[in-house]
């Protein structure tokens, strides 16, 4: 069965866990298996890449930008391969979530494309992960506020 591993919700189109939970299975139930890169669902532009055992979605609007989803999509997935030193598969991200939150946070925030250079992404991600240990706290804070805010789903 597949896990999610992390999803951030940008706007409020699915207001309880329940309702992500259903999407987020929906998703992965209407792309696992294909090898194409972009799905509609539920009114939805899903842009999506999969690597060994992960599956990466960024997720907007249907009036968003396919392009604009797709640099979002390919800056995570390079910015992740270069801090993973390209061992882009479930073990080495679990053991560097801290990576995957603040690469999301450096991304998209608010919604809103802030970079879509990996380069500058892995350089910010280095600065600040010297600079604010994650605590046990910290992690929660960001799973939980990751859970109250569709753009981001990373399934499997």
């Amino acid at each position: 069965g597949e896990m999610l591993l992390y999803a951030k919700y940008y706007d409020d189109t699915y207001p309880t866990v329940k309702e992500q939970k259903a999407f987020e299975k929906n998703i992965f139930n209407k792309t696992h298996r294909t090898d194409s890169e972009i799905a509609l669902l539920e009114g939805l532009t899903v842009v999506y890449k999969s690597n060994i055992d992960l599956f990466f979605y960024v997720i907007g609007s249907s009036h968003e930008n396919e392009l604009m989803l797709m640099a979002v999509l390919n800056c995570l997935f390079d910015s992740l391969s270069q801090m993973l030193r390209k061992n882009v598969e479930r073990r080495a991200l679990l053991e560097n979530m801290e990576g995957l939150f603040l690469a999301v946070d450096e991304i998209v925030d608010g919604g809103v494309v802030l970079e879509s250079d990996p380069q500058q992404v892995v350089h910010r991600v280095a600065l600040r992960g010297d600079d604010v240990p994650l605590t046990e706290q910290t992690v929660t804070q960001v799973l939980q506020s990751a859970k109250e805010q569709i753009k981001w789903s990373l399934l499997r």
